[in-house]
């Protein structure tokens, strides 16, 4: 049943996404706020260690012990420029993937799909009420980039 509840809660969370991505032209990554973050500006991309070890946990249907809950939220609220979350989230997302060797269509983990694991990072801002922008306007939310195959 708890799992039933996560997939649709998830599947709901694409489609905002998704909303989003189209509403605001997410994939424009040439101007706007979120030009800010670019590595290439001298912005410091956060390591997110408490999220990573809570994206793999809860991906493989592992309880998520409190203290990593927190240390995530916290790493993720520390990011003063809430435009940049996501991609902070993006990045870790991507060394994850790569750490464990991933390839498009493989297991992450043992009882973990890759695409399981980037809708559980998609959603953190959600799980922590950390806001990001969304056309929703209550401050939380799923990465717009959860909608899209190439992350």
């Amino acid at each position: 049943m708890w799992m039933k509840t996560v997939f649709w809660g998830l599947l709901l969370f694409m489609l905002v996404a998704t909303t989003m991505a189209v509403e605001y032209g997410a994939r424009s990554h040439n101007s706007g706020p979120w030009s800010w973050c670019d590595p290439a500006t001298g912005y410091k991309v956060s390591a997110l260690t408490g999220c990573r070890a809570m994206v793999k946990l809860q991906c493989v249907g592992s309880q998520v012990p409190e203290a990593v809950l927190r240390d995530c939220c916290q790493q993720l609220a520390d990011i003063n420029n809430e435009w940049c979350r996501c991609g902070d989230l993006s990045s870790m997302l991507r060394s994850v993937y790569q750490e464990l060797g991933v390839r498009e269509g493989k297991k992450v983990l043992p009882g973990c799909r890759k695409e399981v694991m980037k809708l559980t990072a998609a959603s953190v801002p959600e799980v922590c009420k950390v806001p990001i922008p969304n056309p929703s306007g209550d401050g939380a939310g799923v990465c717009y980039w959860a909608a899209y195959p190439d992350v």
